[in-house]
């Protein structure tokens, strides 16, 4: 489950509720498309800004939902044991796998953040994907302490943060990561603009805002990766540069993707967990304009 596509959807939040029925609007989208798994209650799912109560809800719909699809949920918190108590829900609800991001309000230590992970491994019996998102989590991962954590028992892949530009700068990066870990640890590209460049480097899986709404191009592109077909990947990745855009003029996707839910009639104009806000309307109107620019839908 952590090769090809793993999308990962948007929570649609509506009065300080998770609003399951667009939320299931949103995955059927993923399990029509086949998308190789579902990540759920990453950032743009907006695990931080949900109670326990609410995340379980999530987890149990999601899998309940998912057609067999493997569902990987998110289960990041400040604290060990809060992390250890969405471990058990997301279990409990039947998660095929678990996302940890390092989460904290203290900076954490390297020492602190391999205790994190080694504590997690010996409590559960799914395997566990590394969430490396420094823009959110501000923890940086350096190369020696992935190693250290990816030879613990269950970890099986490693969620990376965007690789440079080039190419082949690229493909080095991926190439001294993997060197460093087990053959059973897959990399996986996130940061939606980087998707090309981080497959066609090497990665063997794209962790995907684009793919929680708009699964069947983001499908193409990892299939065309999977067939060693760089220029179509390239294509493809490019083709959705305003996209991209959008992304990076808005600080990032999570409220590009709400108002592109709203768009399609998925949810409510105001789906996001306060105090988050929804973009303008002038900006929601360059948001369907990208959409229809783009034919996605």
């Amino acid at each position: 489950m952590f090769t090809g596509l793993s999308a990962f959807p948007l929570t649609p939040v509506s009065y300080d509720r998770v609003d399951v029925e667009s939320f299931l609007r949103i995955m059927k989208r993923l399990v029509e498309a086949k998308v190789d798994s579902i990540g759920v209650l990453g950032s743009t799912g907006s695990y931080a800004y949900l109670s326990r109560e609410q995340r379980a809800v999530v987890a149990r719909q999601a899998v309940k939902n998912a057609d067999r699809i493997p569902v990987m949920v998110c289960i990041g918190a400040i604290s060990t044991t809060q992390v250890l108590h969405l471990a058990d829900d997301a279990q409990h609800a039947g998660a095929n796998g678990l996302l940890l991001p390092p989460m904290s309000y203290q900076k954490l230590t390297d020492d602190e953040v391999y205790g994190l992970y080694e504590t997690l491994t010996q409590k559960v019996s799914v395997p566990i994907c590394v969430y490396d998102n420094p823009g959110t989590t501000h923890f940086t991962f350096s190369d020696e302490l992935h190693a250290r954590i990816a030879a613990l028992p269950g970890i099986a892949s490693i969620k990376i943060p965007g690789v440079p530009a080039d190419i082949d700068q690229a493909a080095s990066r991926i190439e001294r990561l993997r060197k460093k870990l087990p053959d059973s640890v897959t990399i996986g590209i996130s940061g939606d603009a980087f998707a090309g460049v981080g497959l066609n480097a090497g990665c063997d899986c794209w962790y995907s805002v684009c793919g929680g709404l708009f699964p069947r191009e983001a499908k193409a592109i990892t299939e065309a990766a999977a067939q060693g077909d760089e220029v179509q990947v390239t294509e493809l990745t490019g083709r959705l540069a305003p996209l991209w855009a959008l992304f990076s003029k808005h600080g990032g996707s999570i409220r590009v993707m709400a108002a592109a839910a709203a768009e399609l009639g998925l949810t409510d104009e105001e789906c996001l967990p306060l105090p988050l806000r929804g973009l303008s309307r002038n900006d929601r109107d360059e948001v369907a304009q990208v959409i229809s620019k783009l034919c996605l839908k």
